[in-house]
């Protein structure tokens, strides 16, 4: 039985109200946000039964926009870098926004984690909707969005479709910073992190994927459960001051697969992700210093973790590699994931 609760709403600056909506099946709570599709709040029991909130978040609407880290919401219309924040498909060209170096970065400046989404419930979960209109960030072509959060037991389960009426490339992906010891925990370096995937994808100083790479030997080899101390111990990760990479899976639209866990031998809390998405790429919050949280808490840089399943950065502009980010005219795109909480 799920116990779906409103909760009082917060007034937005911009104008209207964002609402919030709490699910709670007795095995995890969720708190979520008509902003940005926000999860707020994210608790699940620690190896002693002591329910606590696990994700990162904010206490008002004023620090979520003013807040640049993209704390719990959906990044889009296209997550990840896409290069020069340029598009070319079949003989047009697309000037998107700008925003991280020369990149375009989850969807530009005002992107989908900023929009007043629609939220309404469901038996089991809430269902949010949004569209965003032709030319928007520069991406071409009306979208409509439909994003579902629902809990089935001990599992989060996240499904989005998309479609849009021009050719446009989508990838959307839940950015939630996840601390399994307590959102109030400083750090993530007893965390620990296994991965399935056998490839990665090497980049240059910008972030933008250079060539797919085999896990096995090198820095970015999870294969076997790694402490998340050693982002500031392996060479690879220096540039990025830690673990932020896309791994690569070998997908199909229509069934999920495993990603990887993590895990906290702290709490004995674990989190497996499955998804239908041909890359996740994992963020230790190398710079989320500076950013205001919970109770006026200042965060800092290594204090959470990020799984996010998306389409591969750049793979717009890149056809060689995995997956198939463009939707055409009047097409549907889907992601499906799976975040499924247990204790060690």
């Amino acid at each position: 039985m799920i116990q779906i609760t409103a909760l009082e709403p917060w007034q937005d600056p911009r104008g209207g109200q964002i609402e919030r909506v709490q699910l709670d099946n007795g095995i995890i709570a969720i708190e979520i946000l008509s902003l940005g599709g926000i999860i707020r709040q994210l608790s699940t029991a620690d190896n002693q039964g002591k329910h606590e909130n696990i994700v990162l978040g904010c206490d008002n609407i004023e620090d979520y926009l003013s807040q640049q880290a993209y704390l719990g919401a959906i990044a889009g219309r296209y997550s990840n870098r896409i290069a020069n924040g340029q598009l070319q498909f079949q003989g047009q060209s697309y000037q998107l926004d700008v925003n991280q170096a020369t990149n375009c970065l989850h969807g530009g400046a005002d992107g989908f984690h900023l929009k007043q989404w629609h939220m309404q419930t469901l038996a089991d979960g809430v269902r949010l909707t949004v569209t965003s209109p032709d030319g928007e960030m520069g991406f071409p072509g009306n979208c409509n969005v439909q994003l579902d959060y629902r809990l089935d037991g001990n599992n989060l389960l996240v499904e989005m479709q998309a479609n849009v009426d021009k050719a446009c490339p989508i990838s959307l992906t839940q950015h939630s910073y996840f601390n399994l010891e307590g959102a109030s925990s400083q750090s993530n370096t007893e965390h620990q992190i296994q991965v399935d995937a056998t490839e990665y994808l090497t980049m240059n100083d910008v972030g933008v994927p250079v060539s797919l790479e085999p896990t096995q030997g090198s820095d970015l080899d999870l294969s076997a459960a790694t402490a998340f101390s050693q982002q500031t111990q392996r060479a690879a990760l220096t540039p990025t001051n830690g673990f932020d990479h896309c791994y690569v899976l070998q997908t199909s639209p229509n069934e999920l697969i495993r990603f990887g866990s993590l895990s906290s031998p702290k709490s004995g809390r674990t989190m497996t992700v499955y998804t239908n998405q041909p890359g996740v790429q994992v963020y230790g919050a190398n710079f989320l210093e500076g950013t205001k949280g919970f109770a006026g808490q200042i965060y800092q840089s290594h204090q959470a973790v990020c799984i996010e399943p998306q389409m591969l950065p750049d793979s717009p502009n890149q056809p060689d590699l995995p997956g198939e980010p463009w939707i055409t005219e009047n097409g549907t795109y889907h992601h499906s994931s799976r975040y499924e909480f247990g204790n060690l």
